[in-house]
């Protein structure tokens, strides 16, 4: 694996590594990665489904799916740091912490997403993820997930 990707890890490898697809896919292009750390962006735009609801004349991009954002990422992540592209392996949340929230998401940012190991088993793995527009941390969670068969 390289430190970076940009040019080796496009959307075919994404839907590839990901069972996730529109309009629940929220990794648009992985940066760089390393066998430790990942950065992913995600493009937002107005057009994305949840700003009809969430918030009409106010759009923001709920937590929760900045925490999924950052779940993908660190999916991509176990996939090609474990070697298991290919192999139908899916890696399932099992416990989000320390959720903190610091600034809103609009339409129109890139958002950068970075996830990293705490903690690499060949089932269960830690990570942290910390997600970003700029210099301004927007989300900022530790989370548990389960390697398992699809």
């Amino acid at each position: 694996m390289s430190d970076t990707a940009e040019a080796e890890y496009d959307t075919a490898k994404i839907l590839a590594a990901l069972p996730h697809r529109y309009p629940m896919l929220l990794v648009d292009r992985v940066v760089s990665f390393s066998e430790e750390e990942i950065h992913a962006v995600k493009a937002v735009s107005f057009n994305e489904d949840f700003f009809q609801g969430h918030f009409p004349g106010r759009p923001i991009m709920p937590g929760v799916l900045q925490i999924e954002a950052l779940a993908q990422t660190a999916g991509i992540l176990a996939i090609e740091s474990l070697g298991l592209a290919g192999a139908g392996k899916l890696v399932y949340f099992m416990a989000i912490e320390e959720a903190k929230f610091r600034n809103p998401v609009t339409p129109g940012h890139l958002l950068d997403l970075r996830a990293g190991f705490v903690q690499k088993r060949s089932r269960v793995c830690k990570f942290w993820g910390k997600a970003s527009i700029g210099d301004k941390v927007t989300c900022e969670v530790n989370f548990t997930a389960m390697i398992a068969d699809a």
